[in-house]
């Protein structure tokens, strides 16, 4: 069993309401880390996290929330394609944390846990 299975296995473990709140963690740390790392390397395994933690949580979640999630994993991927060259750019690196930041607000909104 890969490292990822396990990971997905243990995710899945948890409560809608959970998943949802630890996505919206990792959403608040690609913001700080947007913003902050001095490596692309940490925020693209950020985004690819929360890529599959929407791809494990969307279908379980009410129409609308899995919508919004759908939407949000098609940015997320659209990121992670064009993290390399955007890192470089301090303007683009506001605008993922800024993005993240809002993600994350409304992801613990949906979770219910705030």
């Amino acid at each position: 069993m890969t490292d990822k299975e396990k990971k997905r296995q243990r995710f899945l473990r948890d409560p809608l309401e959970k998943r949802l709140g630890g996505l919206a963690a990792t959403l608040a740390r690609i913001s700080s880390s947007a913003r902050n790392s001095e490596s692309p390397v940490v925020v693209e395994n950020l985004l690819d996290e929360a890529k599959h933690y929407i791809e494990w949580t969307a279908a379980d979640a009410e129409i609308e929330t899995a919508a919004e999630l759908v939407q949000m994993q098609r940015l997320i991927t659209l990121w992670e394609k064009s993290w390399k060259n955007a890192f470089q750019d301090t303007t683009q690196r506001i605008v993922l944390s800024t993005q993240a930041k809002e993600w994350s607000d409304k992801t613990l909104e949906s979770s219910g846990l705030v």
